[in-house]
């Protein structure tokens, strides 16, 4: 009877995953997915906690169980409350990073349920303890596991700072030996004597380790929301092993679903930057911004300012107004003045809405994130194609914070590392207002010929002073 109710339990848990994935897909639905989703875990985890059985005997030591527990809701919800909107995407991949380490300790820690059924036996060779699948199953999760665990860990150095792109010739090539010789460890261990498996076991782990490295390390700039999105799925995968490993139906949903969901995302973020996944593996975009800036630093021509009031008069007449929202708008935590500014021209009649980038920011969604909680209406975000569609029917457009996502080089010039990516076309527009701290090149480190053009006007500032200058400037219109 119990296990028909830990049945029913892992059922529930799998049918609210995918309800809430389905949730996430609409920002006017997105809290209550997640929520309903946190549900189903949670049944997920009290009902293995108290109804799984192994051979008749039920887990025990809840001491630990629950002490992880504790500390893992504790520091999970101080982490959530006191992050700010710009770290969320470092936060998202540092959790990402823990999900990834966790996938590959289960991996270890069956191998090490194997190692001591050796006790019992010890002339019995690895192969007879565990099936080929089996064995599989065990390295998968903690390769993948491993990987995504470093990856993420380096990825989440990368943008907050602390780690720079670091890449050196022949890194690629390096970067398949490593890989190989994770490969031939694991084979090794298989066929080795169960008494001499630890080394090779470690050497997988430890080659792994060493890979997720130097695979996240050259990729920077624009690139990063495509290897967040990678590792994520990566993360999936692992889990979608321990799942197996189990035969634990909701870790095994869980995985599958996070995995195809993060496959399917990348697959997308490379659309959305008209590049193949190889290439930005291997191409490095973003990566070795010193060259990038350096190049940049040529004289582009000259730019024009404009002050706020003649910002403010320009866009009060207006017609319709497209806002561009960028990583510097997050930086300044200024969604909620923006859309303040958005109800204020609303109110004189000015139709206003939103260009939103899939790149934009520093990982998949951040723009919709950022503008969601300031309770933009989901109405008024309009994705890339349809948002190209009214640049040459809008009076004025407000670029806050964006630089590469409307940097005109992706269409005109070849020699540009961004060249082939899609762009939103803003310079179409009648007047092109920018908003930026200084003229420093954005996070792919090129310069953007947008800023040099006849129509183009810079409104030098911090989004959140500027932005709150503007609304008083408006409404004295």
């Amino acid at each position: 009877m119990e296990l028909n109710i830990l049945t029913l339990c892992y059922l529930i848990a799998s049918v609210t995953f995918i309800l809430g994935l389905k949730m996430l897909s609409n920002p006017l639905t997105a809290r209550k997915g997640n929520l309903v989703a946190a549900f189903g875990m949670t049944v997920a985890i009290f009902a293995t906690i108290f109804l799984y059985e192994d051979n008749g005997e039920k887990l025990h030591n809840y001491v630990w169980i629950f002490g992880g527990l504790l500390i893992g809701t504790v520091a999970g919800t101080l982490s959530a409350k006191k992050v700010k909107m710009t770290a969320m995407p470092e936060m998202v991949s540092l959790f990402n990073g823990m999900g990834g380490a966790c996938a590959a300790l289960i991996s270890a820690a069956e191998f090490y349920h194997i190692y001591k059924l050796h006790e019992a036996a010890p002339e019995t060779p690895f192969a007879e303890l565990a099936t080929v699948g089996h064995y599989i199953t065990i390295v998968a999760g903690a390769i993948i596991g491993t990987i995504s665990y470093t990856g993420s860990i380096i990825a989440w150095g990368k943008l907050n700072g602390r780690v720079k792109d670091f890449s050196f010739k022949g890194q690629h090539i390096v970067n398949m030996i490593v890989l190989v010789l994770v490969i031939a460890a694991s084979v090794w261990a298989y066929q080795s004597n169960i008494g001499n498996i630890f080394l090779p076991f470690i050497l997988i782990g430890f080659f792994a380790f060493i890979y997720g490295i130097l695979f996240v390390m050259p990729i920077g700039g624009a690139d990063m929301p495509v290897v967040i999105s990678l590792l994520n799925s990566f993360t999936g995968v692992a889990a979608a092993c321990g799942g197996f490993l189990y035969d634990n139906k909701a870790m095994l949903t869980g995985g599958i679903l996070v995995g195809a969901a993060g496959t399917l995302l990348t697959i997308l973020m490379c659309k959305a930057m008209n590049r193949s996944l190889t290439n930005v593996l291997i191409g490095s975009f973003g990566g070795n911004k010193n060259t990038a800036v350096a190049g940049a630093t040529t004289p582009q021509g000259n730019y024009k300012e404009i002050s706020l009031a003649d910002a403010a008069m320009v866009m009060g007449y207006a017609n319709k107004v497209m806002i561009v929202p960028g990583y510097g708008l997050a930086v300044a935590q200024a969604q909620h003045i923006c859309h303040e500014l958005e109800k204020i021209l609303t109110e004189k009649g000015v139709e206003v809405n939103y260009a939103i980038h899939p790149v934009a920011g520093r990982m998949p969604g951040h723009m919709n994130v950022l503008l969601a909680e300031a309770d933009v209406s989901y109405d008024k975000l309009m994705e890339m194609e349809n948002a190209n569609d009214e640049f040459k029917t809008t009076d004025v457009v407000l670029i806050l914070g964006a630089n590469d996502v409307v940097n005109p080089a992706a269409k005109n010039d070849p020699a540009s590392p961004i060249y082939g990516m899609p762009i939103l076309e803003v310079e179409q527009a009648k007047t092109v207002i920018v908003n930026k701290r200084s003229m420093k090149p954005g996070y792919a480190g090129i310069e953007n010929d947008l800023f040099f053009q006849p129509k183009t006007s810079m409104l030098f500032g911090d989004a959140k002073k500027v932005l709150q200058d503007l609304c008083a400037e408006v409404k004295a219109i």
